[in-house]
């Protein structure tokens, strides 16, 4: 059996690498902004399942208003929602760090099953406060926080998805 990926911790401190399930995230729609002036705006809210990416050491420190957070899935979950990783292959691809935005986590359950594994859509970073995510973490319980090394190649993946760079153009490929 595999190293566990996971550790449990509880009470509210967060850190980077945190698991916070079913938080209340506000869900702009196409038309938000566009009510004329005055009118009052209404935003929609859903459920999602998030890992806290903000540094460690801001968080201890207060040093943000904001947590930076990305979604987590079941590989099922987002299969269902993107039909391209139906097949072992393009999952394979994304455990082996080959698809841009998206980073495997390993199971929480079951280190030794990939097909239990989580992803994460970098894709997609919510801003929350830290006080409702403090509360979250505290009505959680006992929750799952990253373990290291895997923290440190999670944070890695996040940071290298961030500092990529478009060139204008290539040097030739060697024939």
């Amino acid at each position: 059996m595999g190293k566990a990926f996971w550790t449990k911790v509880t009470g509210k401190s967060l850190a980077q690498g945190d698991l916070l399930t079913d938080c209340l995230v506000p869900q702009f729609g196409a038309d938000f902004g566009t009510a004329r002036e005055g009118a009052t705006e209404t935003l929609g809210v859903n459920e999602s399942n998030l890992i806290v990416v903000t540094q460690s050491c801001d968080l201890e420190n207060g040093k943000v208003a904001l947590v930076a957070l990305c979604p987590t899935h079941t590989l099922d979950e987002f299969a269902g929602a993107n039909s391209r990783y139906k097949n072992q292959r393009q999952w394979d691809e994304v455990r082996k760090g080959r698809v841009e935005g998206l980073h495997m986590l390993g199971s929480p359950s079951n280190p030794d099953d990939n097909s239990s594994a989580l992803v994460v859509d970098f894709g997609q970073i919510f801003s929350l406060p830290p006080s409702y995510l403090e509360k979250r973490a505290e009505i959680l319980g006992e929750r799952l926080r990253l373990d290291s090394p895997f923290l440190e190649h999670f944070s890695q993946a996040f940071a290298r998805y961030f500092m990529r760079v478009g060139l204008p153009s290539q040097i030739p490929a060697f024939k």
